[in-house]
């Protein structure tokens, strides 16, 4: 068996990889991180979708705990804000559709949509994610998903779970009301280097002068400057962009999403707010600008916000200015931080016996939040193909096949967003429309407009995406005709009617009864 594993690079990466796998393996395997204390992270606030919900549980942590150490608060989905045309806006959703005589209720109200004005009796038709879903109320009106006590409200009007905040099972957290988390990058890699530390994960705080390898190319140590040579069977590669290990030492060639998204930069601000005046809503904004979009991610203490943009269209300088002037005056002698993307994946993830995680491993930009999702994916299947002393290639192969997959299907729903968006005002938004996309998305795309996505007609892999992701960005966006299924129209809509009825009413009642997302957070601060 295996007896050690050396983790390069810290940051959120390397301690979420150290982390885990110390949970999973406990004193079984010794585990090392180490990290230059002259190596900057990227982070400046970090956004997640709701599985990372299940790496927290896996390790342990309360909610309780960990979320007012690293300033993180909730985020119930992402507003997408001057997509479609200015000053329009729409919530891709944690929330799964509810479905009626076998239909989702997005295509009921794409028909309803449909019928308007053919006499159909309904009342007139209001936004698909305000009258589909119950996120987009609770995100307008700062709502928590958890009530003072600590139960979630779970989908059925007036059921609560125990109060329990991070110590619900896997099997539980299916059926619960999904979110994930905003928090500040810097302070969740402090939380979980002194949760693994504490639990036997040894740290070295040194520069990796040197990657020694045998005849085979197979890493045996690493020369540090001043802690001596580190050796491992394993080594993890948490280098960010720089793949110091996979792509420098390994040569492992990098493959560029380029072609299909060229957003390749991003300049970011920490922006200090009066969160109790301004409120916390409980979702990452995506606003579009000339030459890409700006994030915008409310943590407890301040606000993260960041242009990510393409070269091509937009210099430094400018998109600086651009991010200055939509922050206004706050924004004012902050110190503003220029990043350049590697957008795309190293052919191969795990070479030998070295596997990539994280920046390292592959980046698609931060739009649909997947950064913290590659990272938990990646050494989540790492647990479960972990090599023993025969090093069976097979086992490689797949963890290669998988991770590959994944970041494969993210470009393409990432494609999706710009492909499907009616915004075309510029040079920037009308490439969008004519830029080559991959010949399945295509495909699918003829498939969506005559009916709308399901499980069998998405990117068929694991991406962390379901169906209903894709309908919401379909409607949301609204560059790609779309028409309902023709089925519906000869349906009784008398329990859809129903449907959206009691969706109003439950949207009205946790918008009542759910506390603000500011007032669940300041009780732990």
């Amino acid at each position: 068996m295996l007896e050690s594993i050396v983790v390069v690079g810290g940051g959120t990466s390397g301690w979420m990889t150290a982390s885990y796998l110390s949970a999973a393996f406990g004193d079984r395997i010794s585990i090392t991180v180490v990290e230059s204390d002259r190596v900057a992270t990227i982070g400046v606030g970090e956004a997640t979708f709701s599985t990372v919900r299940h790496f927290f549980a896996y390790l342990g942590l309360d909610e309780r705990d960990w979320m007012p150490a690293c300033n993180a608060t909730y985020k119930l989905g992402i507003r997408f804000e001057d997509w479609r045309a200015p000053g329009h806006h729409f919530y891709h959703p944690f929330e799964r559709q509810r479905i009626v005589d076998g239909f989702p209720l997005p295509d009921w109200w794409l028909s309803r949509a449909a019928r308007t004005d053919e006499g159909s009796g309904d009342r007139p038709v209001g936004r698909f994610d305000e009258e589909c879903f119950l996120v987009g109320t609770l995100c307008d009106n700062h709502r928590s998903p958890r009530h003072l006590d600590g139960s979630l409200f779970e989908g059925d009007l007036g059921r609560r779970t125990d109060p329990s905040p991070g110590r619900s099972t896997l099997a539980e957290q299916n059926t619960q009301f999904p979110y994930a988390y905003h928090f500040d990058a810097a302070l969740l890699a402090g939380y979980l280097r002194d949760h693994a530390v504490a639990r036997g994960v040894r740290h070295v705080v040194d520069d990796v002068l040197h990657v020694a390898q045998d005849e085979r190319g197979w890493i045996t140590h690493l020369t540090t400057g001043s802690s001596g040579d580190l050796s491992g069977d394993l080594f993890v590669d948490c280098t960010g962009f720089r793949g110091l290990l996979i792509n420098q030492a390994l040569g492992e060639p990098f493959e560029s999403y380029q072609r299909n998204l060229p957003n390749d930069s991003a300049v970011a601000l920490r922006v200090p707010v009066d969160t109790e005046r301004r409120g916390l809503r409980p979702c990452t904004t995506a606003t579009a600008r000339a030459a890409g979009w700006i994030w915008t991610i409310p943590l407890y203490d301040r606000i993260g916000t960041g242009y990510v943009y393409a070269r091509d269209y937009s210099s430094p300088e400018e998109a600086e200015r651009t991010l200055r002037a939509f922050v206004g005056p706050a924004a004012d002698d902050l110190e503003a931080n220029h990043i350049r993307m590697r957008i795309g994946r190293s052919r191969r993830s795990w070479v030998n016996n070295c596997v990539a995680v994280g920046l390292a491993s592959g980046f698609v930009e931060p739009l649909e939040s997947t950064g913290i999702f590659f990272i938990q994916h990646g050494v989540e299947q790492l647990v479960k193909h972990f090599p023993d002393a025969r090093w069976r290639p097979g086992l490689r192969d797949a963890y290669n096949r998988l991770v590959n997959r994944c970041m494969d299907g993210v470009r393409e729903f990432l494609v999706l967003h710009y492909y499907a968006a009616a915004r075309a005002d510029n040079a920037y938004w009308k490439d969008t429309k004519t830029r080559p996309i991959p010949d399945s998305l295509a495909e699918r795309v003829e498939q969506w407009r005559t009916k709308l996505p399901h499980a069998e007609s998405i990117y068929p892999h694991y991406h962390g995406f379901e169906a209903y992701s894709y309908v919401c960005m379909l409607l949301g966006l609204g560059g790609i005709p779309l028409s309902p299924s023709p089925g519906l129209a000869l349906l009784d809509p008398t329990a859809a009617r129903r449907e959206f009825r009691l969706l109003a009413a439950q949207a009205a009642e946790l918008k009542r009864s759910l506390p603000s997302q500011y007032a669940y957070f300041s009780q732990f601060h």
